[in-house]
């Protein structure tokens, strides 16, 4: 099945939203954080690599979840 036409006319059409700066630096503090975290288990607190990929991935998951209610929030108070 094919479409010849637009769906959404151009004016109705939502733009795309750029991420920002801030964003950004903000995500890569995260991915920084989170191996810091996973390399601290693993030397300082020698527990083993498969505990420190555990214990970095639900802090990863945890993040993930925190930012995604906030996207909810800000996108219905829109």
């Amino acid at each position: 099945m094919t479409v010849d036409h637009e769906v959404l006319p151009e004016e109705s059409r939502k733009p795309d939203h750029e991420v920002s700066t801030a964003v950004l630096v903000g995500y890569a503090t995260a991915a920084v954080a989170l191996v810091g975290w996973f390399l601290f288990g693993l030397f300082v607190q020698r527990q083993g690599f498969v505990d420190s990929v555990g214990e970095s991935a639900g802090a990863g998951f945890a993040l993930l979840l925190a930012v995604s209610v906030v996207g909810a929030f800000r996108h219905n108070g829109q």
